[in-house]
């Protein structure tokens, strides 16, 4: 038995507080968790969802059952559904920090987090990071998290992530590929529980360059990356034609795809099945999922938000901090 999952608030301007109600009215029951926000923030957009204030993660699991279990965490500025305020991010950024406090201490089985302002966070607060996964990185210690992006029946692993389009062939390097590729072969063991991992990693370029013919980062970075980890024993196929590689059959062959770069994973998934797409965050000594959306601040507080994706990722969360915890 897992501890509860610790939820954070997000940007308390966007969606993540009502998708948070959304989330408890479909999972008591099945999954327990704890959000962790300002008790004034939520209550202004509670309706007739009861939450239930506790005292630590350890009550969470009692008051499921009563309404949505939260931990308060005061911030100092009123919120306004829509309009972020910059005198909030630090408390954004505290609740982040928090979360992933209670679970290295055990009082949490895992973090989900619900999405992040970057340019509040930035104006408000000095965030230096590109996004969550890079922070959640340097909370865990760790020099490279690797981010993953799951729905049934795919699993997708950009290399390069939040960059300009022209800047990937000059940072998609054999050690960022190498270093992909081992993280995701590692999680898929340990987290997902898949005992012969097998990886399908796309080209760069059209055709997967056609030798040569439209680029020569295949043959000249992709290639003998490949054949060095199949000399250890890794189950790797590529690199492929992106264009061929997510259709039914294709997808049948891998337990993951390895794409280069962030539309090249994101695009397939995401046509796939947009609703119950989840992030997960591959090489951190904790388990962390979120939702695979962004605040949707043109819709906060219009009663308009889908919490499929956010309850998609508690179920993960739990899913994967039990096949963790099995494991060791």
């Amino acid at each position: 038995m897992i501890a509860p999952i610790a939820l954070t608030c997000g940007e308390p301007a966007g969606i993540g507080l009502e998708i948070a109600l959304g989330a408890w009215q479909r999972l008591r029951g099945e999954v327990d968790f704890f959000l962790i926000a300002d008790g004034n923030h939520l209550r202004a957009i509670s309706g007739n969802v009861p939450v239930v204030e506790i005292a630590d993660p350890a009550g969470a699991g009692a008051a499921m059952p009563d309404g949505l279990p939260f931990l308060n965490h005061d911030f100092p500025a009123p919120n306004h559904p829509g309009t972020p305020s910059a005198a909030n991010a630090a408390a954004v950024v505290a609740v982040i920090d928090r979360a992933v406090d209670l679970v290295q201490r055990g009082s949490a089985g895992a973090v989900v987090t619900n999405p992040i302002h970057k340019k509040a966070l930035h104006d408000g607060a000095d965030f230096a990071f590109a996004g969550h996964t890079e922070y959640l990185a340097q909370l865990g210690g760790v020099r490279h998290a690797v981010m993953m992006l799951a729905a049934p029946g795919l699993r997708v692993v950009p290399v390069t992530v939040h960059m300009a389009l022209a800047d990937v062939p000059r940072r998609l390097t054999p050690d960022l590929l190498r270093d992909t590729i081992r993280i995701t072969h590692t999680a898929l063991l340990h987290d997902f529980g898949i005992s012969s991992p097998r990886l399908a990693i796309t080209g760069l370029n059209p055709h997967a360059g056609e030798g040569g013919a439209m680029g020569d980062e295949e043959t000249g970075i992709l290639m003998p990356v490949l054949q060095a980890l199949r000399q250890q024993g890794m189950d790797l196929t590529g690199p492929l034609a992106a264009d061929s590689m997510f259709h039914a059959d294709a997808r049948k062959t891998y337990d993951a795809a390895i794409a280069m770069y962030h539309d090249q994973a994101l695009i397939p998934l995401k046509t796939l099945d947009f609703h119950n797409g989840t992030n997960v965050t591959l090489g951190l000594p904790f388990v962390r999922t979120s939702p695979d959306h962004g605040t949707a601040l043109d819709i906060a507080g219009k009663g308009l938000a889908n919490p499929s994706s956010l309850i998609a990722a508690l179920r993960q969360a739990a899913s994967l901090a039990q096949t963790r915890a099995g494991a060791t």
